[in-house]
């Protein structure tokens, strides 16, 4: 037992251990990581934002300097996968109100530094809109959401693997489409059904050509240990930007996500940001 309790601690200092250096500016040219203090309704949530992001940590700083969270909300909330924040429309919103289309009226390009940075629990990304209307993955340009996932049995990694491949599949099949998307447009208009069968062809020998290259989608053996241990969401890893992590107040975002919410996974009861201060 007390070797036990010694792996987990090392496993908190591992993964949720990082901090930052203290700074009396938020000058984002130093080599110096940037946190910010979210201040929630629920308490204290402290942020580490990733240097190797630099337009997503550019792009929060800016909006916490502008105080665009100040009186936001949690607005989207999932037990055991995640709470999300940052539409603009949620400040004030009445009760019942749908959430989570507000932004600030622009994208971020994906900044996809994957393996390094990946959907483990803590693990602070960029929201979305889907691959349909999004074919480049471009981020929100305030949404943001804090993985809590769950633990994942190693009986269950080569399953996730596999459905990183066929992800992986996905996202250069979809990549594939989109530059050749006015050839196809031609095609459909013209009623070639021939044509767009063997350019669907064609595309699909590219992919597992282009994969070949490139490498198979595999688990490296720290997303191994954090998936089997602390936990995530690793069926979102190499799709959405993860920009940041938590370094403390992991029991508030954990606090959150227990909380009781309605169809559309709204807080039934808000949970406020107070504010975002930079550290």
């Amino acid at each position: 037992m007390r070797n036990k309790r010694y792996l987990s601690i090392l496993l908190i200092i591992l993964f949720f251990g990082m901090s930052c250096e203290s700074k009396k500016t938020a000058d984002t040219a130093t080599n110096d990581n940037v946190c910010v203090d979210i201040e929630t309704s629920m308490g204290h949530i402290k942020v580490m934002l990733y240097n190797e992001t630099p337009a997503h940590r550019d792009n929060f700083v800016k909006l916490v300097k502008e105080g665009y969270y100040d009186g936001t909300l949690f607005h989207r909330v999932i037990n055991k996968f995640m709470i999300q924040g940052g539409d603009g429309d949620s400040r004030n919103a009445k009760p019942g109100q749908r959430l989570g289309l507000g932004d600030p009226g622009y994208t971020i390009p994906a900044e996809f530094v994957y393996p390094k940075y990946f959907h483990k629990k803590g693990a602070l990304a960029a929201a979305r809109q889907g691959d349909n209307v999004n074919p480049k993955k471009a981020s929100s340009g305030s949404q943001f959401y804090i993985v809590t996932g769950e633990v994942i049995p190693a009986g269950q990694l080569g399953q996730v693997e596999r459905q990183l491949q066929m992800q992986q599949e996905q996202n250069v099949f979809n990549q594939l489409v989109e530059a050749h998307r006015d050839e196809i447009l031609a095609m459909r208009r013209a009623r070639d059904t021939q044509g767009l069968q063997a350019l669907q062809d064609q595309l699909i020998a590219e992919m597992h050509a282009q994969i070949a290259r490139e490498g198979v989608a595999s688990l490296t053996e720290e997303q191994k240990q954090a998936y089997t241990t602390i936990g995530g969401a690793p069926h979102l890893d190499g799709a959405y930007t993860v920009f940041g992590e938590v370094i403390e107040g992991m029991d508030v975002v954990e606090t959150i996500e227990k909380v009781a919410t309605d169809s559309a996974d709204r807080p039934k009861e808000d949970v406020k940001i107070i504010s975002m201060k930079i550290m």
